[in-house]
């Protein structure tokens, strides 16, 4: 079977081997978003900026996935070149991304040498404003290339799935995702990079420092790797540049009116399924964000700006975090294979629900267990010392639950876009690209409510986790009512080609 490459030409049917090696890149982009999820929050208050705007550091995800997804799924859907639709923003996209990497990483070190400070890291506790520029300019630029990359990538699967089915192109990816998040997770609860890597650790970087430094650039390597794994398995077939410009020249949008356009003529079913997306993500954005930083702040008793006791509490708490978040991928690798059955014998919409609850639940723990640790519930912190140990295997378990239901998240929502799109016609870049927009809406919304919520009420992480618990409610409700009725069988049997 052949699925439709898009002008007038027919992309060859794959092998399900060579489709998983075509993905590849997935996992190498996952590996430095695992590291920037687990340490860039925590190592961000190290510079001096304080908790309460490290979430407004994090707009960038959002402002990037608001105005690149959508244009750069539009131009793959369009782009001529020989190398195919999707693999030159790609290729593009990874340069980018390691680029981005190594401005992070030496960030302390650009800082020291413009004249932060001219004191030993071990000593000095103040603000290091070069070094925070450098290492925001960093972040954002590592999130544009990340969302250059990502809308492609999944696009690419659908290009390539054939009779594989969406669901099938769809666990492909989210087994390499977590792939990459096992890997950046493991790098990312090691304390030992500065052992193995010495050179890295200098007067303006201490061990905290050179572990995300020598992290970061292991990533690098395995980035550019699954770079150029995929750019030879993913053999696309060009499309033809006279029909995309008669498509043009027969009045066809194009640049960012056809990205308004897209939104016009969504897909049936699609309105719909972007609000339950965009309340599914609401709950949850505030773990994805702050995971590691509860773990050291509510849970270890923490500080990134405290007494040594509490700088070396708050590490820890970091770095047992990263080791919960490799647990929850690990559940999320093999979860990934489970959601197909699932869908065909639940349909989609049972099984989208059911995580919604689960996260509500899990949301609504994570805030009972913080409030305990703090002694908010059933007295002091001498008391809740006394449970410690339980509460932070709590907290571990509750990492390794959340694991399935964010297996339907990263998978259930793009598979049935991936569906309605093929049944409107194709066009997956753009259908994905828009999809994003119900991702990132919600990003913004947490990144620039959370910090004065929780400052507020003076709880730190706590009342984020419990709003979010509300949102997963709220999610599970409306997709009950909203989510399209879609057949068992259909996530299997519908082709994924994604021509115009």
């Amino acid at each position: 079977m052949e699925a439709a490459a898009g002008g007038g030409k027919m992309q060859p049917q794959i092998s399900l081997v060579r489709l998983f090696l075509a993905c590849m890149v997935a996992g190498g982009v996952q590996y430095g978003w695992a590291l920037q999820l687990s340490l860039l929050t925590p190592y961000v208050q190290t510079l001096g900026i304080p908790h309460a705007l490290t979430s407004v550091m994090w707009l960038c995800g959002p402002i990037a996935g608001l105005l690149v997804q959508p244009c750069v799924g539009l131009y793959s859907d369009k782009c001529t070149s020989k190398l195919g639709r999707r693999r030159p923003f790609i290729f593009t996209g990874c340069i980018i991304i390691c680029i981005s990497v190594v401005v992070i990483g030496f960030s302390s070190d650009i800082g020291y040498a413009l004249g932060d400070t001219t004191e030993d890291c071990k000593v000095y506790t103040g603000k290091r404003l070069h070094a925070a520029v450098f290492f925001v300019m960093g972040f954002w630029l590592l999130d544009f290339s990340n969302n250059t990359v990502q809308g492609p990538a999944r696009a690419l699967m659908a290009d390539l799935a054939g009779s594989h089915g969406p669901s099938a192109a769809n666990a492909i990816f989210v087994s390499w995702m977590a792939i990459g998040n096992i890997l950046g997770y493991s790098s990312g609860s090691t304390n030992d990079w500065h052992k193995w890597f010495p050179f890295l650790q200098t007067r303006a970087c201490c061990e905290a420092c050179a572990n995300l430094k020598a992290a970061f650039l292991v990533s690098v390597v395995f980035l550019g790797l699954s770079t150029v794994v995929t750019m030879i398995f993913a053999n696309e077939v060009p499309l033809d540049p006279a029909v995309v410009a008669q498509q043009q020249g027969d009045g066809e949008p194009s640049g960012p009116m056809a990205v308004f356009k897209g939104l016009k003529d969504l897909p049936p079913g699609m309105p719909q399924v972007l609000i339950v997306t965009g309340l599914t993500w609401l709950s949850w954005f505030p773990f994805i964000l702050f995971d590691t930083d509860w773990m050291g702040r509510e849970m270890y008793h923490g500080r990134p700006d405290g007494s040594p006791a509490e700088v070396a509490n708050f590490q820890e708490g970091v770095r047992q975090g990263a080791f919960g978040l490799l647990l929850n991928s690990v559940v999320l690798g093999f979860s990934s294979f489970l959601i197909e059955p699932m869908c065909r014998k639940l349909t989609a919409k049972v099984v989208w629900v059911m995580s919604s609850f689960i996260v509500c639940v899990a949301m609504a723990l994570v805030t009972i267990l913080g409030s305990w640790s703090l002694g908010d519930i059933g007295g002091n912190v001498q008391d809740a010392a006394a449970a410690d140990k339980g509460l932070k295997s709590a907290a571990l378990a509750l990492f390794v639950a959340l694991g399935f239901p964010f297996a339907v998240l990263c998978s259930v929502p793009f598979a049935v876009t991936a569906q309605l799109a093929a049944s409107n016609g194709g066009g997956q870049g753009l259908c994905t690209g828009v999809l994003n927009i119900s991702i990132v809406v919600p990003q913004m919304i947490i990144a620039v409510g959370s910090g004065p919520w929780d400052e507020l009420f003076g709880k730190g992480n706590i009342p984020a986790f419990g709003v979010a618990s509300v949102f997963a409610f709220t999610s599970a409700v409306a997709g009950i009512f909203m989510l399209p009725k879609l057949s068992k069988t259909s996530f299997r049997s519908v082709s994924m080609g994604g021509g115009h």
